[in-house]
């Protein structure tokens, strides 16, 4: 009998062929996966008036998984959750609100994949359509170019009430954890998480089997305020050591994180310091969704993933500056501001325009017999410079006074731009055309003028803030930032 020599021509294809299954196998290994939009999202590969800088960015930096209509052609690699009372049922169900057999045979994360491509479905014929679908009376129909695409955003607006679900580890304790401030400059902070943690809202997941994403209940202020009284040592990083260990905490007791790579949770800070928390270990938060006040994309903001925030002055035993009414009339004070000299843009500000022109009323400290509320509402435009970071509580209380915001700063994302479409109801001047001011806001035509302010009131809804929330308010389009960033991202999954 022959006996057979292996040549060099057999086993070099061999080796080669084990060597790309080997290479396969890691790059489609989830802790090796950017999770990026889905090419069948409506709100990754938008229609031109549907695109953001968000979305944008997103599309040139990741390339989206390929699309599909059946949960065939979905990825089969992740973990599946043992079934329980708690499932995803209720995010998977038909449009009619039953419950298909094949559906209850699903594991939960396919379920809810399968809910999230139903929404996506649904806002896509929205857009094509200019209508939408509801279940119930809308009390409320988002309209008109302030939007950057109306029926988009209602669509997604009501596919986020039917379906989404939110789950608050219950892992720490006080002050560190599942406690923030809920007045004063970094209150949104606070009253997010007590909205939740009150397990009142129809977003709370009652098993986080059932939940879209995952909230990380930690307060960076408190932290800030009890881990780094004076004397202080910064180079310590107990702000990034904290949440990296409690992260490792959930990693370790849940498969939550680890079958995402955090690409479905999240953390919501409005303190200066919490970009700060990826700085010690970057590649455990690349997939991690930041919701911050500090958006600022030259300190490793990421517009296609992170989230801006609203940051909101809350005084105490209220929720939010004054509201008050402002009749579209011809204001005397062409632009105002009153505040402190924090940070260079203000620097800046005060050296071309404190108190020296009666049409641009600059102060540091307000004339005693004036006031700041008053003042608001007696100019056409209310200028919001970043102080000693990018975000203002002044677009807030501009808005809500009915006052044209003039957003100074560089290097900001606003707040729900993936909805909103800002140039239509703000100016933004950028840090080197300050002293150009008074020359920007007179080449504004009056008819202009009046048109931003009536959006500005139409818009004023969003930026309120409601105990508990309401429909399209201030902590609802929060929500709705975090549930798009859930919609354009599909989880690896295992078969059921």
């Amino acid at each position: 009998m022959a006996t057979l020599n292996p040549s060099r021509d057999v086993i070099f294809p061999v080796l080669l062929f084990l060597l790309l299954l080997l290479l396969a196998f890691f790059y489609l290994s989830p802790r090796n996966q950017n999770f990026p939009l889905t090419s069948d999202s409506p709100f990754s590969t938008p229609p031109s008036d549907l695109q953001t800088t968000h979305q944008t960015v997103q599309t040139q930096r990741a390339t989206p998984l390929p699309s599909s209509s059946s949960d065939e052609n979905l990825s089969t690699r992740g973990w599946v959750p043992s079934n329980s009372t708690g499932g995803a049922s209720s995010t998977s169900a038909s449009d009619n609100g039953s419950v298909s057999k094949e559906t209850l045979k699903m594991s939960p994360e396919k379920q809810i994949e399968k809910g999230l491509a139903r929404a996506r479905a649904a806002i896509k014929e929205a857009i094509r359509t200019r209508n939408y679908t509801s279940g119930k009376e809308e009390t409320f129909i988002p309209r008109g170019d302030v939007y950057r695409n109306p029926y988009a955003f209602h669509q997604s607006y009501i596919e986020m009430e039917k379906r989404f679900k939110i789950w608050t580890y219950i892992e720490g304790d006080v002050p560190l954890v599942h406690d923030g401030p809920v007045n004063n400059i970094y209150a949104i902070e606070g009253q997010f998480m007590d909205e939740l943690e009150r397990g009142k809202s129809q977003l709370v997941a009652r098993h986080p089997d059932e939940a879209h994403v995952f909230y990380l209940p930690i307060s960076i202020t408190r932290i800030v305020q009890y881990m780094y009284t004076p004397p202080v040592n910064y180079a310590a990083n107990y702000l990034e050591k904290l949440v990296t260990d409690y992260i490792h905490v959930i990693a370790d007791k849940y498969p939550y994180w680890n079958r995402s790579s955090g690409a479905d949770h999240f953390l919501l800070s409005c303190h200066d310091c919490a970009p700060g928390i990826s700085i010690v270990t970057p590649d455990l938060y690349k997939n991690f969704i930041r919701v911050l006040c500090n958006a600022n994309t030259s300190e490793r903001f990421q517009p296609m993933g992170d989230i801006s925030l609203p940051e909101v002055n809350i005084p105490p035993g209220k929720l939010g500056p004054p509201h008050l009414d402002k009749h579209p009339n011809h204001p005397h004070i062409l632009a105002f501001f009153a505040g402190r000299e924090s940070g260079y843009m203000r620097t800046l500000l005060f050296n071309s325009w404190k108190e020296n022109d009666i049409e641009i009323q600059v102060y540091k400290h307000l004339p005693k017999n004036n006031s700041y509320s008053e003042s608001m509402v007696d100019s056409r435009f209310c200028l919001c410079p970043s102080g000693w970071e990018v975000a203002s509580p002044r677009i807030v209380e501009a808005i809500v006074a009915g006052c044209v915001p003039v957003i100074i700063s560089d290097y900001y994302v606003l707040p729900f731009s993936e909805v909103l479409d800002w140039s239509k109801f703000s100016v933004h001047v950028p840090s080197n055309k300050i002293p150009e001011i008074k020359r920007i806001l007179k080449a504004v035509p009056i008819k202009w003028y009046l048109e931003m302010q009536k959006r500005v009131r139409q818009l004023q809804r969003h930026f309120v803030i409601n105990r508990p929330a309401k429909p399209y308010d201030l902590l609802n389009m929060i929500f709705h930032s975090i549930w798009l960033r859930r919609l354009n991202v599909r989880l690896p999954l295992l078969s059921s």
